[in-house]
């Protein structure tokens, strides 16, 4: 079918034509009216709205709640420590007590020896001595039983951490830097020393 071209309207005025002068050209309905934005744009002065932050900020009453209870947090643990540390106080105390307490009772029958020796000393002089070196024997294995062993060796290598040089002599007999005679016995070892032994040595040539 033949298409014939759309005839002109001589009364709407063609938008492509250039208007008489002194005319004013209705505006046309597909271009936006001229004039000020009247929508909000980025150089408006209106505050954001409360979403425009993300979530809303915690108010004073929050701060002041969370503030209260880390303070009783901090004062239970001070209070639970100061707690721990008496405890642990009176736990020590009652250890040392009961210490010297097995302590003293291991010598109890030393003091008993003696004073059995001593009473019987006026009836035969001659057995004071053996009844004297019983109880320095009974004393020495109380020692022992406790955790500090006797150190009386002669003829054995000089060890500075077990025994105090309190002289030197020459002794053909003895080899060179050993122990010849012991003035005083020593006591425990290591950490656990209660005293070295006092020691002569013999001379190095």
């Amino acid at each position: 079918m033949p298409i014939h071209p759309r005839e002109s309207d001589p009364a709407v005025p063609d938008p492509a034509d250039p208007a008489p002068e002194g005319t004013v050209r209705p505006p046309r309905g597909d271009l936006p009216p001229s004039g000020p934005p009247t929508g909000p744009g980025p150089d408006t002065d209106e505050d954001p709205g409360p979403d425009a932050a993300g979530s809303p900020a915690p108010s004073e009453d929050e701060h002041t709640a969370e503030l209260k209870e880390l303070e009783d947090r901090w004062r239970r643990a001070l209070a639970d420590l100061d707690n721990l540390r008496k405890r642990h106080a009176r736990e020590l105390e009652r250890e040392r007590t009961s210490e010297r307490s097995r302590t003293a009772a291991a010598f109890l029958p030393v003091l008993d020896n003696l004073e059995l020796a001593l009473t019987h000393a006026g009836s035969d002089p001659g057995a004071i001595v053996e009844g004297v070196r019983a109880v320095r024997d009974q004393a020495v294995n109380v020692l022992e039983l406790i955790g500090y062993p006797r150190h009386a060796e002669t003829g054995v290598a000089f060890d500075p951490a077990r025994h105090e040089v309190v002289g030197v002599v020459q002794d053909p007999d003895a080899q060179p830097g050993t122990v010849v005679e012991v003035l005083r016995p020593g006591y425990g070892d290591g950490e656990r020393q209660l005293r070295p032994a006092a020691v002569t040595v013999a001379k190095r040539e």
